[in-house]
């Protein structure tokens, strides 16, 4: 399936620039992403972007999956929000956190808010991000975050642009996702690489950053 890169999709009456075909994947699959992702363990990670941020802060789950760590985090008493482009999974994450928690139904690229959190969590997300929205979408939350602020996101490990069983994917090695971040005003942390930790994935690797928006930009 080719798809061509910055187009405009039309996708449940929502005009974005985003790629429906990934959205559609994750509607459709929900249950299964679900069952496959629910119970893993990120917390020496998640743990480690939460002890860069004030106690109780606000956080942004960017591109929330099935809530996982939304709930994680706000059972440590961060304020956090959650969204992510698929409506199943908004709903997933609403049943978890129940109806009053803090969840959008949008798109990466619809993140529109300005001195709001003082950490984005873009975990496994980001990577469905095709190359030249990258740019925009850490522009977007280079806006989004305070002075002070902490982004982590994370990619799959390699050189692969293109579908896979139904969504893009865009890889990243070290290097390249330094080169990407290279083009924000971000101060880099970290960047390293860890291994996938679902049974069967043992072969796989991720690429994670974490970055911060200088105290006083």
């Amino acid at each position: 399936m080719s798809e061509t890169f910055g187009a405009t999709g039309s996708f449940g009456g929502r005009h974005l620039p985003y790629d429906e075909h990934t959205i559609r994947y994750y509607d459709e699959h929900a249950e299964a992403f679900v069952s496959d992702t629910q119970e893993l363990s990120l917390g020496q990670i998640l743990r480690e972007f939460l002890e860069l941020l004030p106690d109780g802060g606000r956080v942004l789950d960017w591109g929330c999956g099935s809530g996982r760590d939304t709930l994680f985090m706000s059972c440590l008493g961060y304020r956090v929000t959650a969204t992510d482009a698929s409506e199943a999974m908004c709903q997933t994450t609403r049943e978890l956190l129940g109806h009053d928690a803090d969840i959008r139904c949008e798109s990466f690229l619809e993140l529109s808010e300005s001195d709001a959190y003082d950490g984005i969590w873009a975990c496994s997300s980001l990577l469905h991000v095709k190359p030249d929205e990258i740019g925009e979408a850490f522009d977007r939350a280079w806006d989004a975050l305070r002075c002070g602020g902490v982004l982590y996101c994370s990619f799959k490990r390699g050189n692969g642009l293109g579908y896979r069983h139904g969504r893009w994917f865009t890889d990243m090695e070290p290097d390249g996702l330094r080169e990407a971040l290279g083009g924000t005003s971000f101060e880099v942390v970290r960047i390293w690489v860890t291994n996938d930790v679902r049974r069967g994935r043992e072969g796989e690797q991720w690429v994670n950053a974490l970055v911060r928006k200088p105290p006083m930009a």
